[in-house]
């Protein structure tokens, strides 16, 4: 068996139950002309992320148990279902301790991620009180009930999660276009409704023309065909199209090396396909349709071509592809722009949904809006009792002043005033010319002695 790069052969399908459904290579990479680079031996080449929100977790895993003999020489005899099924999962226990100890390790490490996540997300709408084992059973990739050790179940939850995950992955991305699609036609309508006749005639014929333009373009191979593997060969790999070898073309693809044609390697082949329809410079092109029609090439040709359904094309498979009718006599390849993508009755049902969507929006908006103008009003109205009360304290003291009670202090206090003492304006008169206080009596003899004067 020859040496992988990355894994060795059979745990590759490890690999392929928990890796199912990689990123789609971008249009701008042609990974067919890597082979101009060289591969160099040993050198670990980066898989394409998985989407997946564990994806690191689960290279992680794969990664250490890589390292260890045993498994390794158990995977050997293992199939796929056996994978599936969880039997090879008991294996677990009899790995290195160093192994099962550094699983822990990655475990720990992944719980306390999940936690950081969740309480990120719950002091976002300031909650509190969190229940990090309540939460954490939304997390279908380990045992939560466990979050120290890395146990059987828990290689067993992760290759069926993943499993799970990645198989409905492509399912997801064709829903996920459709709405897309249908999103841009009701939106495209919606406009028109705003224009008047004249305006609305104009967008319509631009819109036939762009539609017609986008049309215009080279005869597409039927992907996997003989004619569309040609086609690479000659323009992509820079050889004579009459020396066409379908083994020379699988170990030229198989950019890896690790024996097989892998969803990402395949989807590179579709690259000169696509690049005859899309154009990104091209107004009328959509790059998302592009990426669509990617998506629906590989699929095809995984459906004709991988015969146990492992979503890994082997030597054997691709040459057997090779010797079927489908492969030198295709039928023509519809692309999508000669599909009908969805119905009216569709559309009709997705604009309903966004209408109650709007709709439900609207109403709480205005919800909101009337909890604003209660609270405004009770603001209005506290501030209203403030003053008034305000008021009221100022009345008083005037009221107080005015009867000649001692006005309040600062805190509330009454101002006494000591015995002897006076406020200003309030001493004793002085007789006229005087400078001195007259001493006591002075003033009841002053007025004998002038009754005495003037009888």
């Amino acid at each position: 068996m020859k040496g992988l790069s990355v894994l060795p052969q059979q745990c590759l399908l490890l690999m392929t139950c928990l890796l199912m459904a990689l990123e789609a290579v971008p249009i701008d990479i042609d990974k067919t002309k890597v082979k101009a680079e060289g591969h160099v031996e040993g050198e670990k080449v980066e898989n394409p992320d998985t989407g997946l929100y564990y994806d690191e977790y689960l290279r992680q895993v794969i990664d250490v148990l890589e390292t260890d003999k045993h498994f390794r020489e158990k995977l050997q005899t293992a199939d796929i279902e056996e994978i599936k099924s969880g039997k090879l999962s008991r294996e677990l226990d009899l790995v290195s301790h160093h192994v099962r100890t550094r699983l822990d390790e990655l475990k720990r490490q992944e719980v306390a991620r999940l936690r950081m996540l969740i309480k990120a997300k719950m002091d976002s709408v300031q909650d509190t009180g969190i229940d990090h084992q309540a939460l954490l059973k939304q997390f279908e990739h380990l045992n939560h009930q466990n979050p120290d050790t890395f146990e059987p179940k828990d290689l067993d939850m992760l290759i069926k999660a993943a499993t799970s995950d990645l198989e409905n992955y492509d399912k997801t991305r064709h829903e996920e276009f459709k709405k897309y699609e249908m999103m841009k036609e009701h939106e495209r309508r919606e406009y028109l409704k705003t224009l008047d006749e004249e305006k609305r005639k104009r967008e319509e014929s631009k819109f036939e023309e762009m539609k017609k333009k986008h049309g215009d373009h080279p005869k597409v191979h039927h992907p996997g065909s003989k004619d569309q593997l040609k086609e690479v060969w000659e323009e992509a790999d820079g050889l004579d199209p009459n020396e066409f070898d379908p083994k020379t073309f699988f170990k030229l693809h198989d950019v890896n090396n690790d024996g097989f044609l892998d969803e990402q390697e395949l989807e590179a082949l579709f690259t000169k396909e696509l690049e005859k329809v899309y154009d990104p410079k091209n107004e009328e092109d959509d790059m998302v349709e592009m990426e669509e029609e990617r998506l629906r090439m590989r699929e095809h040709v995984m459906n004709e071509v991988d015969i146990n359904k492992d979503r890994l094309v082997t030597l054997e498979e691709f040459l057997r592809a090779t010797e079927k009718k489908e492969f030198l006599e295709p039928d023509s390849w519809e692309t999508l722009d000669q599909q009908q993508l969805f119905t009216e009755e569709e559309l009709k049902e997705f604009e309903n949904h966004i209408s109650q969507q709007e709709d439900e929006l609207r109403k709480k908006a205005e919800e909101l809006q009337k909890q604003k103008e209660e609270l405004q009003r009770q603001h209005d109205q506290l501030q209203a009792q403030k003053q008034e009360l305000q008021q009221v304290v100022k009345q008083m003291e005037q009221k107080k002043l005015q009867q000649g009670n001692p006005p309040a202090g600062p805190g509330g206090e009454l101002k006494i005033q000591p015995p002897g003492e006076h406020k200003a304006g309030d001493a004793p008169q002085h007789p006229a010319g005087g400078d001195q206080p007259l001493p006591p009596g002075h003033v009841q003899e002053a007025a004998v002695r002038t009754d005495q004067v003037h009888p």
